[in-house]
């Protein structure tokens, strides 16, 4: 039989599933451990821009800890799918202590280059992954269908909240006495939130699944989730780009603590308009849905690359924000039409590093380009590579139609 999934979600949705049993504390958890995903890797570009004067080692030093996080996010999925999450998770923050910890004294004693680097890949690998483990966990809390939607429209648009909340602190303390205090900041409410949910009753109570997947792929060996993390890489690239080059627009214009407060603007229309698309979501099929909101957010960053000013440069992100929130939700979606359920924790890890490595690519090219070509250059590269990405995703698009499920195993049929 065909396995049709609801991708729209009303408001009731989202009360129902905030309100679930066992939902309460680790939904106040997480947010406090996803409250500085968005903050950490800014507030350690700025940081060592900061002690370096250079934008291209500081992006080099970003990109490390996104290629780190990008690797941690998939071996921390399939950990925490065959054990649980809450041992991981807690093995896993003892580590980011002391990865942060060596990352910070390096950076005051001068390191070189590419000692950096490795230690923010460092730092990544070993950042919890909470958002995954968040994801996977409304699957033992409420059913599938409109509220469980909601659920991950929920994760997706509380997510943005943070890209709100995080570029703008990340921006405001780097001009602290100390340049490090964000990424000190950032780093113990990660510690304390990702510690809290771990040691929940509804977190404690998951335990492992197994899921017949291919032993070196994963969840990545099914077509349909191939797919899925392309578009992902392509989100992820066009915002790194978008993610130096308007820091280094302000810096340029002598205002460098409003590149965070910018980048948070499109945020803002990320969460209203994310909302609103929750409940009219279009396309309506997923697998055309993928490449058009890819391609119509890489369209708008284009734009970026025009205005002369601060104030314009600010109005065209409030537009380019609009695409940000749904394409978040519809990867978060998308997973369980394209993996099987016992993989969903590896599978949103997947995305997450997909995401990371994207962003990754975007932060260390549009750092050589910022500091080699200019800023509107970077802006309109990134628009070329996301739009290019979302052609190819379109080419694949019949890898993401409803497939032909076992329901015994939940598995969808290999793609011939």
């Amino acid at each position: 039989m065909l396995v049709r999934v609801s991708h729209s979600a009303r408001l009731s949705d989202y009360r129902a599933a905030l309100t679930a049993p066992g939902a309460g504390w680790p939904v106040i958890a997480s947010l406090l451990a996803r409250m500085p995903i968005a903050m950490i890797g800014l507030s350690l570009l700025l940081y060592v821009q900061r002690e370096t004067g250079s934008f291209a080692v500081a992006g080099a030093m970003s990109a490390g800890t996104l290629v780190g996080v990008a690797v941690g996010a998939v071996i921390q999925g399939r950990v925490m799918d065959r054990l649980g999450p809450t041992r991981p998770l807690l093995v896993t923050v003892a580590l980011f202590v002391v990865t942060v910890t060596v990352a910070v004294l390096a950076v005051e004693h001068r390191q070189p280059a590419v000692v950096l680097v490795v230690l923010g890949a460092a730092v990544g690998l070993t950042e919890p992954m909470v958002g995954a483990a968040s994801r996977a966990l409304w699957v033992h809390l409420v059913p599938a269908g409109p509220i469980r939607h909601a659920a991950y429209a929920y994760e997706a648009i509380s997510l943005e909240v943070f890209f709100i909340l995080g570029p703008a602190l990340a921006g405001v303390l780097v001009a602290a006495p100390w340049a490090g205090t964000g990424v000190v900041l950032a780093a113990v409410c990660m510690v304390l939130g990702s510690t809290g949910f771990a040691l929940t009753r509804a977190v404690r109570a998951v335990g492992p699944t197994r899921a017949a997947t291919d032993a070196l792929l994963g969840a990545l060996a099914y077509p349909g989730m191939r797919t899925v993390a392309l578009a992902a890489l392509g989100f992820g690239v066009t915002v790194g780009f978008v993610e130096v080059a308007v820091p280094a627009a302000a810096t340029n214009a002598g205002h460098a603590p409003l590149g965070g407060l910018m980048l948070a603007l499109w945020s803002l229309t990320s969460v209203a308009f994310g909302l609103f698309y929750a409940t009219r979501p279009w396309p309506r099929p997923m697998h055309l849905r993928l490449p058009a909101l890819l391609a119509m957010f890489a369209l708008l960053v284009a734009p970026l690359a025009i205005p002369t000013s601060l104030l314009g440069l600010s109005l065209a992100l409030l537009v380019a924000g609009i695409w940000i929130t749904p394409q978040s939700t519809m990867h978060s979606t998308a997973i369980e039409l394209v993996t099987p359920s016992g993989a969903a924790t590896e599978a949103f890890g997947w995305v997450v590093t997909a995401v990371t490595l994207g962003l990754a690519i975007g932060h260390s090219t549009s750092g050589y380009l910022v500091d080699h070509v200019g800023v509107p250059a970077s802006f309109l590269v990134g628009s070329g590579a996301g739009l290019l990405i979302a052609f190819v995703v379109w080419l694949r698009r019949g890898t993401v139609a409803e497939q032909p499920v076992d329901e015994a195993a939940r598995l969808p049929v290999p793609a011939r």
